[in-house]
């Protein structure tokens, strides 16, 4: 198999994401779930995607869709489209699921999913994450983790403006 052809495999619908949560959940596995825009993925965010890996076996991420992204941060957002977000993630080995949401947060997916860990970076308190109460009643846990100072794709357009 061609190695776009294994990064393309990541890519699942809702379809196959219920497949492959049943199968790995038979296997045992701790499935985590994470989400976000990831625009212009750089240092922060990888950083932040391998120490959520870390954290159990399975690396689920929800990515949204180019209206969701719109929504949440304007008209000019996001960068790169769909299928590029999507591929950039799926090419690193700690990933193992890209799914999309068209929703302004991933709460339908969480509930579909009903991850061992959900982990989300920032400064949030973890009763404020979306979420939170559906994954702690599945005996599930919430977890912070710090960004790394100075790395944003925010910061990163805003450099681009300047010129």
């Amino acid at each position: 198999m061609k190695k776009i052809d294994q990064i393309a495999e990541k890519i699942l619908s809702h379809k196959n994401l219920e497949e492959k949560i049943h199968h790995w959940k038979k296997e045992n596995k701790s499935i985590v779930f994470t989400n976000g825009c990831f625009d212009i993925l750089h240092y922060g965010h990888i950083h932040f995607l391998s120490q959520a890996k870390d954290l159990g076996d399975i690396l689920i991420v929800g990515l949204n869709s180019t209206n969701s992204v719109q929504r949440l941060k304007g008209k000019n957002r996001p960068i790169n489209d769909e299928k590029t977000r999507a591929f950039v993630l799926a090419s690193l080995a700690f990933i193992d699921a890209i799914i999309f949401f068209d929703e302004d947060t991933p709460l339908e997916l969480i509930k579909k999913i009903q991850p061992h860990i959900l982990v989300k970076g920032g400064d949030y308190k973890a009763e404020e994450i979306v979420g939170y109460p559906e994954v702690k009643k599945n005996k599930g846990e919430v977890k912070i983790l710090s960004f790394i100072e100075g790395y944003s794709t925010s910061k990163i357009e805003a450099k681009i403006k300047k010129g």
